[in-house]
């Protein structure tokens, strides 16, 4: 069980930060918690992960950049994801290592979904306070979410579904608003336009 609330800790909270969660990793397998694979404390692992997560932290915390990095990472963070998920099973059948990768980028999918929403709502307000909250706020929920990955990962499993299921809600009630928003627009310019 304990692979398994690890994969889904991980996956989940990739979508969030992928490098934060690949250097987690990587001291986790340094200290021997939980059943981290060696390849995530490697050193060279372990210091391209501490670079992407420093700059992730510093272009996080800029408004409308912060948008920029989040469209990059609409790709790169389900299948970094999926990658880690691969590893953490990979020393089972095939089979159990694709159906992992899998599950692993759904989860980065549905918490990126989540996360570059929010933000694009919150980069409409004019103060860029409420951004770097909620940017360490995420950077703290990556940090809790995997240590609990790592010491209970059966309670993992039940804050992850959690999490995916207000994700999803979050996302769908954004998109929605935003939807809203832009028929509002079109409908102010068709009437200046008439």
């Amino acid at each position: 069980m304990g692979t398994v609330g690890l994969l889904l800790g991980s996956g989940w909270a990739s979508g969030i930060n992928l490098y934060l969660v690949t250097l987690l990793l990587g001291i986790a397998s340094r200290l021997g918690w939980g059943e981290v694979p060696e390849i995530f404390g490697r050193t060279e692992f372990m210091v391209l992960a501490a670079i992407l997560a420093g700059i992730e932290f510093v272009a996080d915390k800029i408004p409308y950049v912060d948008n920029v990095w989040d469209s990059i990472h609409t790709v790169i963070r389900p299948l970094g994801a999926a990658v880690i998920g691969a590893l953490l099973t990979g020393e089972t059948t095939s089979l159990v290592t694709a159906v992992g990768a899998v599950v692993s980028g759904g989860l980065a999918l549905n918490a990126h979904a989540a996360k570059a929403s929010t933000r694009i709502a919150v980069n409409a307000s004019p103060e860029p306070v409420s951004n770097v909250v909620l940017s360490v706020a995420e950077d703290l929920l990556v940090a809790g979410l995997m240590t609990l990955a790592l010491m209970f990962p059966v309670l993992t499993t039940v804050v992850v579904f959690a999490l995916v299921i207000s994700a999803g809600a979050l996302t769908i009630w954004l998109f929605r608003r935003v939807r809203g928003a832009w028929r509002g627009v079109r409908t102010r310019v068709a009437s200046i336009r008439s």
